[in-house]
Formats: C-alpha cells, structure tokens, sequence
C-alpha cells in the first residue's frame, strides 16, 4: 500500500473521531513515526517499523490524545518548545499576541515579562527575537514548570517559580519593565471544551473562576506596579470576556490606549494597553 494511502486512511479514522484536522494530523504523525518533516515525507526513507508505529499514533490520536503530546513538540511562532502531560499547549491563536508584541516599539535592553508561562512558548519566542531583552518568566504550577525550564535552558530567560495573583509579588521590579504579556487561565468555570483540552490541559491553566477573569483582574493590578511610564501589556482573554477586560483596564485609571483585538481567524482574543506616560493615577 503506498504511503499516501496509509495517510488516506489514517485521515479517515481521524474525521470519524471527530478530530478537527484529521488529514493534516495524520501527516504529522506519519512524519513523526518516519523521523523526518512533513514536507519531507514523501521522499523519506521509511523504517522497517513505520507502519506499527504510525497506526500506534493514530489510536492514540482517534482517542483524542493531543496531537502535540503524541510527537512531544508544539510549533510557536518560529520556535518549538516540548510539551506534554502537565503543561498547557501553546495554541497558534496566541501568535496574534506574539506578533504584537514583537512590533512594539522598546529600549534597546527591556525588561520583557511573560506572566503564566506555562511550556514558556511565548517567553522562548520573544527572547530568541529579542537577544538583548531580559526576559523573565513567571509560572507556579510544579508540573509546567518542569517544562518551562527545559524550554528555556541555556536561552537566558530568567524563570520564576510564583503566582501571579500575590499581593506585592517581586517589587524590585516596581517601575521597571518595558512589557508584560500574558496568556493565563480565563476560560469561565463549566465551560464545555473538546476532549483535547478537558482530558490533558491542566485545569490550573484553563480555568479562571466563574466568570473567567480572577487572573486576568490580578494581572491588570500586578502591571500597574511593573510597567514603567509608557509600558505595554498584552492579556489574552476568553472569546466572551474581551469587553471584561478592556474594563479592567480602564477600571484602573492608569492604562490609556486600550484596544481588544483579534486573533489570525478574526476572533476576539487579547486586549492591550499602555501605562500611561505621566504617573498620574498611580
């Protein structure tokens, strides 16, 4: 049988699972039981045990095994971090947020914050941008953190063992970060989610209380404290709650330039802000 066959038919058993991108799925994990790229695929040389593995893959993915927890990778922006059981898996719709960021406008040397980092996807993606910057990266949960720190080995990316919600948290920093980005829980307790992320994405990561935004509020107060006079923060937020956070932004009188934006499908995703240049208000 040839290859594109296999894929075919692998496709097949994922459309009937239910998987969203089944062709492209099973793609992915052909090519990960090959030990090649996809775009390589069909020239690779297959190993004697491709087909075993491959339809081992394909089980587990019709189970609704997270792609990314199969391969043990996740693609973000340019770069590719581990993941697996434990740690939220960084979604390509927080690449709207990781291109605004990049586009900003900041010293030559800024202090870069990346509140629940999780895997440190976005922390990895702007430090390897951003050579210059100091980064740091705040997570508190033991399980991520495990992932956190082998993403973000050797890159220079300060790691943080904290909660974001806590009062008073790191106050050398009071004044003195350039820009804050965050993608926390915010999804509002008993929301329905596809078994992908109910069954493997830690709950920690997901869920923000009742109305999604216990985090996202604690986030606001914290980035009055860090930013500087003209600092910019970025948190994204449940398609249901844009409007929630433009208010807690504006709610604290010292963020101005508030925008709700959308993601690369049009959806509502994160709202940015800026700390006003005067420190009035504060």
């Amino acid at each position: 049988m040839s290859l594109r066959r296999v894929i075919d038919d692998a496709a097949t058993v994922l459309a009937a699972a239910g998987v969203g991108s089944p062709r492209v799925d099973a793609e992915l994990l052909a090519a990960h039981a090959a030990g090649t790229e996809r775009g390589r695929l069909l020239v690779a040389d297959l190993p004697s045990d491709f087909q075993a593995r491959f339809d081992d893959l394909v089980a587990a993915r019709a189970k609704r095994i997270p792609l990314q927890h199969l391969t043990g990778t996740a693609a973000f922006g340019a770069v590719q971090v581990h993941v697996g059981p434990g740690v939220f898996v960084p979604r390509p719709e927080t690449e709207a947020l990781l291109e605004w960021a990049l586009s900003q406008r900041l010293p030559e040397t800024p202090v870069i914050m990346d509140l629940c980092a999780g895997s440190g996807a976005l922390a990895l993606a702007i430090a390897t941008a951003r050579p210059r910057a100091r980064v740091i990266a705040v997570e508190n949960s033991a399980a991520a953190l495990d992932y956190t720190r082998r993403n973000l080995d050797g890159t220079g990316v300060e790691v943080l063992d904290a909660d974001v919600t806590a009062a008073g948290l790191r106050p050398d920093l009071e004044g003195a970060v350039d820009l804050i980005v965050a993608n926390p829980p915010y999804i509002p307790d008993g929301a329905a989610l596809d078994p992908e992320v109910a069954d493997h994405d830690p709950a920690t990561a997901l869920f923000g209380g009742v109305d999604g935004m216990v985090v996202i509020d604690a986030i606001v107060a914290q980035a009055q404290r860090w930013l500087r006079p003209g600092g910019r923060c970025a948190v994204e937020h449940d398609d249901t709650t844009s409007a929630q956070t433009e208010a807690a932004f504006r709610r604290s009188g010292v963020f101005d330039d508030v925008t709700a934006r959308t993601d690369l499908t049009g959806r509502p995703r994160f709202v940015t802000a800026r700390r006003r240049p005067t420190t009035e208000g504060r």
